[in-house]
């Protein structure tokens, strides 16, 4: 084969044995690979209702065929499993160089399987595998752990690792790589429940591409288009360019969602930053867009800064001072938190508190004067931490009261920085979207912010363009591409068959392409359906379903 191995590594820590499983052309065919290759995996290697935090529970990195091939912007695993938050599907991305050193130790995905007696690390390379107890390094960060790994066995070990947030198998805990995060659902809680501080991969067995010119001259193709105006604002402010925008549009979530836009936005706001000259700009390997942003904090240290952490950490929870969002955020990175979910989940139970329908003194003082603690005692599961790493889906079942309208999640998984009230289109994308309220799964946002469309209302006719949409997010996920190029690139799947026919020898069209994007949703939808989904948890919160047109605020 051509930019395949063909098969899959079945790894069990329980008896530290591997198992290379083949895999056939047509199945690699149809689902190409990243996302779709490890939903196609999880589901042959799962049984209905399974329990997420089991030892037969597989966590899966899946990679793609175009890893590898100097076609940038496709240094991405897939981290797939079931979401110990949710219950369902969890596919999550980690970008960087874990993609490639995984793909080189020669497999197209690993499958871990089974539990470590102790706290263990897992070696694997294309020379076999190894499993290290490494008990002194529970509690650690997960960069801390990668850079004892790296004193211990070397630089080459290219490193993912959950930190004391997954130690203690809080549900939403996140798997780290160089500061990267795979951050939602929980993947870093599956890994904790196998009692596995961390994975090291290995190797240079990269598999052939068929047609190397061909390959090259689509790679300069795409490094035009990756430095053209559909990234350039990623290229410029990042992600967190998104906020005043999103102020000024009443779609600014604050408050848990009791709002859309409050005046003091502009203190959160990327031109403030780089007015400052405070943002470093930096990129994932194989990639030139460089959305990333990092800023030395006063500590000293070095932070990410993106709109997802900023608004879950500061609007949401009425905080608008920049050097207290930061701090959470960071510290969050720490500690392995998924920052969303954290951040909606603290914002709902401050608003429980308030309501007079949760009794914790502590939550009733301002965000603001708790926010360090409680990232402290979530990831502990400690004092009212212990309320938090609930999630707000199962914090809400535990309150009553009608706490169930306001909880801001879809299918357990925490609302991302938009407000439904203002984007109705996404709005609709979130609630039956397989992850849940996932907006890296439907970008329907797109519609709605065009100009084409009324934003405040939803039709029928506007279905078909969303299935367009979630239709490209799978096949991005699956070749794999990152998201921000979709702009960039004018004709997905022509140029996408042609890229993937090139690597792999495969004859590839355009129409092939979006089969493989209907094949994978049906195969998430199976997934959930082994997994007890029903038609009854596509649904946005009460909250979401009556707005004041115009503000994108609840009434």
């Amino acid at each position: 084969m051509y930019g395949y191995h063909g098969r899959y590594r079945r790894i069990d820590l329980g008896t530290g044995t591997a198992q290379d499983v083949p895999l056939a052309a047509d199945v690699l065919r149809q689902v190409i690979g990243g996302v779709g290759l490890g939903t196609w995996i999880l589901l042959q290697e799962s049984t209905a209702g399974y329990d997420p935090l089991s030892p037969e529970a597989p966590l899966i990195f899946s990679f793609a065929p175009l890893a590898g091939t100097q076609l940038n912007t496709t240094a991405k695993a897939a981290v797939v499993s079931k979401s110990p938050l949710t219950g369902r599907l969890n596919d999550a991305m980690i970008s960087s160089g874990f993609a490639l050193a995984g793909k080189g130790a020669g497999a197209d995905a690993l499958v871990i399987r089974g539990a470590c007696t102790e706290w263990s690390t897992l070696y694997v390379s294309s020379a076999g595998l190894e499993i290290v107890p490494t008990p002194q390094w529970r509690g650690l960060s997960a960069a801390a752990a990668q850079t004892a790994l790296h004193a211990e066995r070397g630089n080459d070990w290219s490193v993912v690792a959950t930190g004391p947030a997954g130690e203690h198998v809080v549900p939403y805990a996140t798997l780290s790589h160089d500061g990267r995060h795979a951050g939602r659902g929980g993947t870093g809680t599956v890994l904790g429940a196998k009692r596995l501080k961390a994975i090291a991969v290995r190797g240079g067995n990269m598999p052939a591409v068929a047609e190397p010119e061909r390959v090259a001259v689509l790679r300069e193709a795409l490094k035009h288009a990756s430095l053209g105006p559909g990234t350039e604002k990623y290229r410029t402010t990042g992600t967190l360019g998104n906020l005043l925008v999103f102020n000024r549009l009443g779609i600014l979530p604050t408050k848990n969602f009791q709002q859309g836009s409050n005046p003091a936005a502009a203190g959160l706001s990327a031109e403030r930053l780089f007015a400052e000259g405070k943002v470093v700009r930096t990129t994932c390997a194989d990639c030139m867009i460089g959305c990333e942003k990092r800023i030395t904090t006063p500590n000293g240290q070095s932070a990410r800064v993106e709109y997802e952490n900023v608004y879950a950490l500061g609007p949401l929870l009425d905080i608008w001072e920049m050097d207290t969002v930061i701090a959470a955020s960071q510290h969050c990175d720490e500690v392995g938190l998924d920052t969303i979910t954290f951040g909606a989940t603290l914002a709902f139970a401050l608003e429980c508190a308030q309501r007079g329908l949760l009794d914790e003194p502590a939550l009733r003082r301002p965000a603001r004067e708790i926010l360090m603690e409680a990232i402290d005692l979530t990831a502990r599961r400690e004092g009212y931490g212990a309320l938090l790493a609930l999630g707000s889906r199962a914090l809400a079942a535990r309150i009553g009261q009608g706490s169930e309208g306001f909880a801001p999640h879809v299918k357990g998984l925490e609302l991302p920085g938009y407000h439904p009230g203002g984007l109705q289109t996404l709005g609709l994308g979130l609630a039956v979207g397989s992850r849940g309220a996932d907006h890296n799964k439907s970008g329907a946002y797109d519609l709605d912010l065009s100009g084409t469309v009324d934003r405040f209302t939803l039709d029928n006719g506007r279905i078909e363009q969303m299935v367009e949409i979630e239709d490209q997010a799978a096949v991005i996920d699956s070749l794999i591409l990152c998201k921000f190029v979709r702009r960039a690139i004018k004709d997905l799947y022509g140029e996408g068959a042609a890229m993937l026919s090139a690597v792999t020898g495969l004859p590839v069209s355009a129409d092939d392409l979006r089969a493989s994007a209907r094949t994978l949703h049906h195969l998430k939808k199976l997934f959930n359906q082994r997994q007890g989904w029903s038609a009854q948890e596509d649904v946005l919160p009460e909250r979401f379903l009556h707005v004041e047109n115009g503000t994108g605020a609840a009434i």
